[in-house]
């Protein structure tokens, strides 16, 4: 008997699955005091700009005691990210978070009261690495808190609009402080958000581990410890010096250690990333598209942070002032774009929608002069709104893309790309525009310039003061025109690189509409205390992760 001549009363009752539970004001609340919790790591890693001349008075630290004040950071961030991820998925995401916020603010004390440089770099090494607990934690507990498709994806649109602003938001804040208050102070003001995500996640955010982790793979800390930092720190040292024996080796060095990382993520029982990650399609496609916007819009900033200040002789605090204005339009940008998708807007269309218009941003770039300062602005303001709107969509596929219980280690190794994306960016396109900057320089600067003048144009702006007089302006002039040659021909490097990356979105997510969030459906998370939302089935083992998503 075929379904066709079957009875009502005969014919299978076909269940519809039920709908995924929706965030109430509790989670809604605790996703604030989480993005209060980013804000702050994202505003470190620019929070020194205005304070290293008020430390360099007070401490006197040496040049090599300057550099790693600055960069001790970024670099145990992002070496960290990894490990962090991986451990919060074992040990609890909220304990993680928790741990992390405690050496957040104890570290961001010690620094506000350093009384010399080696306690300073300490702290900012805590710093780090409290930062790699937090990132991939808030990113994770994302999919903890919103369950529901819609509700996740504009909590993922704040989430980024947040970390891109934040960055930016550090160094205005930075200079605030300094300018009425003593340097330790832009550290202190991380203390409030710590102090109130200690008192307000154990209330509002439940606890969640993979049930099935099982132990944490020792032996693939050292080993992305030693892949990572090597790689950027080169990259990162490579734009302002050039290629120098001790990059190559420390590129030479990461390599190696990047294969023996990945031959141990392929041998272990639980390795710390599971290669079954990297083979889910949706998460794969997003998170080589998010690598490579983090290429562009860090190698951008190179160029608009120096033409603000050594083109258009903006002082400091001007030059961080006047760059707030391309991100006032972010803050619109992200729920904009996720309203549309949810009515209906492809997702390959929006990002690729995205990357067209950052693309035309650095078209923009490509046709300044040495006196546009609307024009840099409304550049910088395209390649933003662009950014945002391509790394909102393609962070909410990568996190939807992979099960509850990888959700910490899939954030993590996104910011990994992140971080690596933008240290070869910035090494790439600012190793172009140097070299064109240099050749220019030779062929129309005058004769006996020092290094420093012919490598930068900071150092020719400073050669130029000393000059004084014709001789300087010419100097000054003639720089300035060659840093805005090598600017153009990065800018429109990096155009191209959009708009292939727009042609890979709309061809490599296509596929993918229709099964964008084919895990938002799933029951919520099993609960590992009193805190979390609802009783539920436990989620589903990690040996279920598909191959393609």
């Amino acid at each position: 008997m075929t379904s066709e001549h079957l009875t009502p009363e005969h014919r299978p009752e076909r269940r519809r699955p039920e709908p995924a539970p929706r965030a109430g004001r509790r989670e809604w609340a605790a996703f604030t005091v989480l993005l209060l919790a980013l804000l702050m790591v994202a505003m470190d890693t620019s929070v020194l700009f205005f304070a290293v001349p008020a430390i360099n008075a007070d401490l006197a630290p040496s040049g090599t005691e300057q550099l790693w004040i600055y960069d001790v950071y970024g670099f145990l961030l992002a070496g960290l990210l990894l490990t962090m991820g991986s451990l919060g998925d074992r040990i609890g995401r909220r304990r993680l978070l928790l741990c992390g916020a405690a050496a957040f603010g104890a570290a961001s004390a010690a620094a506000a009261y350093a009384t010399s440089p080696e306690m300073l770099i300490a702290a900012r090494a805590v710093l780090g690495v409290g930062g790699a607990t937090l990132m991939p934690s808030t990113m994770g507990l994302i999919r903890v808190l919103f369950r529901d498709a819609k509700q996740r994806a504009r909590a993922i649109g704040a989430w980024t609009a947040v970390l891109t602003g934040g960055i930016a938001l550090g160094s205005v804040v930075s200079g605030v402080l300094v300018e009425h208050y003593w340097w330790g102070s832009v550290f202190l003001v991380n203390l409030p958000a710590m102090v109130l995500l200690l008192v307000l996640a154990p209330l509002l955010i439940p606890e969640y581990r993979d049930p099935e982790g099982g132990k944490f793979d020792l032996p693939s800390v050292p080993l992305s410890l030693a892949a990572v930092l090597p790689l950027v720190w080169a990259l990162k040292e490579i734009p302002g010096n050039g290629m120098r024996p001790s990059y190559a080796l420390a590129l030479a060095v990461g390599l190696v250690f990047l294969v023996l990382f990945v031959r141990r993520q392929r041998t272990a029982e639980r390795p710390m990333v599971p290669p079954a990650l990297l083979r889910v399609r949706g998460y794969r496609g997003a998170l080589v598209l998010g690598t490579l916007a983090a290429f562009g819009m860090m190698g951008s900033s190179f160029f608009t942070t120096q033409y603000l200040q050594s083109v258009l002789g903006l002082s400091a605090l001007e030059a961080a002032l006047w760059s707030l204005v391309p991100s006032v339009p972010i803050g619109a940008a992200a729920p904009v774009v996720t309203a549309l998708v949810q009515r209906g807007v492809p997702r390959a269309r929006v990002v690729a929608a995205g990357f067209v218009l950052s693309a035309s941003g650095m078209a923009v770039l490509a046709l300044l002069g040495t006196g546009s300062l609307a024009l840099v602005l409304t550049g910088a303001g395209l390649l933003a709104v662009g950014i945002v709107t391509a790394l909102s969509q393609l962070t909410d596929l990568a996190l939807g893309a992979v099960p509850v219980e990888r959700a910490g280690t899939a954030s993590a190794l996104w910011e990994t790309g992140q971080e690596f994306g933008g240290a070869l960016g910035l090494a790439t396109l600012g190793s172009l525009a140097t070299t064109i900057y240099r050749a220019r320089l030779t062929d129309a600067g005058p004769a006996g310039l020092p290094g420093n003048a012919r490598e930068t144009l900071g150092g020719a702006v400073a050669h130029a003061t000393r000059l004084g007089g014709e001789r300087g302006a010419d100097l000054l002039r003639t720089a300035r025109e060659a840093f805005v040659s090598g600017m153009h021909v990065a800018a429109w490097t990096c155009a191209a690189l959009f708009l292939l990356c727009a042609a890979g979105a709309a061809l490599a997510l296509r596929e993918k509409d229709g099964a964008t969030h084919t895990h938002a459906a799933e029951p919520a998370p099993a609960p590992t205390d009193t805190h979390a939302t609802a009783p539920a089935p436990a989620p589903v083992p990690t040996k279920a992760l598909p191959d393609d998503a």
